[in-house]
């Protein structure tokens, strides 16, 4: 991915960071699937090390997991959206990061949760971001990965009243499942929703991916 388009997606997402936070910081309150996920993952790797929320938003996913007993701290592209988290999460971490190039070290994490991370991640660019994830990961460290299930690029134009020029990339499970295993990842467990009440969510099937950087790579 070009640096434009990511500078794109930043000033994006620092323009709706407001509205953003608005509507999804409690979206977990209506969403049982997704805590119930979210659980097995914090019990799996919750006592292993620390624990990073890519592309964590205003932090719903992060407090969750906090709350769970988890170490976590959250990482997004946009420096309003770790402000936001910031001031709606007092007490965790949050910083600035690209998951197409990590500052992080090699495997130093128990875990990475990525809900709906890759949205705006054009499929081309995808390997370099799973590789990235297979990089930071200690071996037999966990990724949850949550995506929009589909084939098509949704351009919106504008979000809660705010105009943006963000792509929203959809993804069959299948495909995601084989570029992960490229990546170097054991695949877990793929499960998939469809869309819970208008009024809760978009309207689209979900898919949730529990994956493994093995305790030793294959040679």
């Amino acid at each position: 991915m070009d640096g434009r388009r990511l500078q794109t997606i930043r000033e994006d997402y620092n323009r709706i960071a407001d509205e953003y936070a608005d509507h999804i910081c409690k979206e977990l309150d209506h969403k049982p699937f997704d805590r119930a996920l979210l659980l097995r993952f914090a019990v799996a790797a919750g006592r292993r090390g620390a624990i990073c929320d890519m592309g964590c938003g205003p932090g719903h996913v992060s407090r969750f997991l906090r709350d769970a007993g988890v170490d976590v701290f959250g990482l997004d592209l946009s420096p309003r959206m770790v402000e936001k988290a910031r001031r709606l999460n007092p007490g965790l971490q949050f910083r600035e990061g690209n998951m197409l190039s990590l500052d992080l070290p090699d495997g130093g994490l128990a875990g990475v949760v990525a809900f709906y991370a890759i949205v705006n991640i054009p499929r081309e660019s995808l390997p370099t971001v799973f590789e990235e994830m297979h990089r930071v990961l200690k071996p037999g460290g966990l990724l949850l990965l949550a995506f929009h299930v589909g084939e098509e690029i949704e351009c919106p134009g504008e979000l809660w009243g705010q105009p943006v020029s963000l792509e929203f990339f959809f993804h069959q499970s299948a495909a995601i499942r084989q570029l992960l295993t490229e990546a170097g990842f054991s695949i877990e467990e793929v499960a998939e929703r469809g869309p819970y009440a208008p009024e809760v969510e978009y309207q689209s099937n979900r898919a949730y991916i529990f994956a493994c950087k093995p305790e030793t790579q294959a040679r």
